[in-house]
């Protein structure tokens, strides 16, 4: 199967956002919206073909920078006008997912139908289907014709422009005229495969986000926010981006927690039971769920080939006893903002314990969290023997400013510690 994605337009109801951006390269949360569907379907595409146009080079830049292991080709539109005549040249023997780019849609919704066996249309049930390109169906949802803005009552299935079709979709494509508007159009390539090929209108199940003007950048930003602030169920989590072979998520997923307990078991792993709880945290389902609703916790959970590989936790928390200072203007700082304390913990499984990891983790945890909480003082403890750690932090903004004397470890060991704390800069933004 290949993917067609449009993304040629200037949207200038995006404007001034889109002065200098392309509408796809703005970011949502922490996102391009390019990203958020592209991540939907490269796996299950062979390949991907862009239809752009304005500022072409900067979608072609960033690609080649973030997705060099995706088969993606461009294709530049025309001066044609209307909604079909990006595409009304290019050819496929495989069938076609056709999306655009005006909107984010859920990895689920996207991932579920790209599966599925049937042509379909992706559609919404709407109110007012008299301000829509709305479907016809029969009584089994099988599309019949699409038609722009109905005056009267046809049905209430309103097109979100995501669609899959078979490759004879093109040669319907060709054959178009141009309208009255002098445009071509797309409902008239729908309305030709409709009436030859079995076409299915699909109700969209999980929300979506239509990016059509600034204010909309803002409300979307806010509702992923919230998402994220809600504490789910034990064993739910959400994936927030992948790292070459590695998932990231927030939260733990239900088969990662079998790993995690074994992993906390293992009597031959000396330096985590000589430096953690875990032990105790983590050797059960019933101690792990306790931990986990026990405290306000945000959990990051980094996986390989399905396999753990990190758990990186973070909350509120109060500031230790001060034993020795070792740079007042940040302690200072920090005690200042007590209230905006937060601490963190890491553990790095056995298989996983690669310092170039380190790095680029521990940056895309802060900036996750900072998203969520931007006003955090993060502070972290280090065992003053520990030097990779100490090192990993320092590379990564974090600041050293205290000892932390006679501090009772695991098995009542008293070790001398090292405080560190990442101050709310906005350093993340240059990632």
């Amino acid at each position: 199967m290949k993917a067609i994605i449009l993304a040629a337009g200037e949207w200038t109801r995006l404007r001034p956002l889109t002065n200098t951006l392309p509408k796809p390269m703005l970011k949502i949360f922490w996102k391009t919206i390019l990203e958020y569907n592209l991540e939907s379907i490269y796996k299950y595409v062979d390949e991907i073909i862009i239809v752009v146009k304005y500022k072409k080079e900067k979608i072609q830049e960033y690609l080649w920078n973030n997705y060099k292991w995706v088969k993606i080709v461009y294709k530049e539109q025309g001066d044609e006008k209307g909604t079909w005549s990006a595409i009304r040249w290019i050819d496929s023997d495989t069938d076609v997912l056709i999306m655009n780019w005006d909107s984010i849609f859920d990895k689920n919704d996207i991932e579920e139908l790209i599966t599925d066996p049937w042509y379909w249309a992706l559609v919404q049930i709407v109110d007012s289907p008299e301000k829509y390109w709305i479907f016809s169906v029969d009584n089994s949802w099988y599309i019949k014709e699409i038609i722009e803005k109905p005056k009267t009552f046809v049905w209430n299935l309103a097109n979100l422009w995501v669609y899959k079709f078979s490759p004879k979709i093109f040669e319907f494509a060709e054959k178009i005229s141009l309208s009255p508007r002098n445009e071509y159009e797309i409902t008239d390539a729908i309305n030709e495969f409709a009436k030859i090929f079995p076409f299915k209108a699909f109700e969209i199940k999980w929300e979506f986000y239509d990016i059509s003007y600034p204010e909309d950048i803002e409300k979307t930003e806010e509702k992923f926010k919230n998402k994220l602030l809600i504490k789910p169920e034990i064993g739910t989590a959400t994936l927030l981006e992948e790292i070459w072979d590695f998932n990231l998520y927030l939260w733990i997923d239900k088969k990662f927690i079998d790993d995690l307990i074994k992993y906390s078991s293992n009597t031959k792993d000396i330096a985590l039971l000589n430096n953690t709880w875990d032990l105790k945290r983590f050797s059960s389902i019933e101690n792990f769920q306790k931990w986990y609703n026990d405290d306000w916790r945000y959990i990051f959970t980094l996986t390989s080939n399905n396999k753990l590989a990190w758990i990186w936790w973070w909350r509120p928390s109060k500031l230790p006893n001060i034993s020795k200072i070792t740079n007042e203007k940040i302690a200072k700082e920090v005690i200042e903002n007590e209230k905006e304390s937060h601490t963190s913990w890491i553990r790095i499984y056995p298989d996983f314990r690669w310092k170039w990891l380190a790095k680029i983790i521990l940056q895309r945890c802060s900036f996750f969290y900072r998203k969520i909480i931007p006003n955090a003082y993060i502070c972290v403890d280090v065992d003053k023997e520990n030097i990779p750690s100490q090192k990993a932090y320092e590379k990564n903004s974090y600041i050293f400013f205290w000892y932390w004397e006679n501090k009772k470890t695991v098995k009542s060991q008293e070790k001398p510690r090292l405080l560190y704390v990442e101050r709310p800069i906005n350093w993340y933004d240059s990632i």
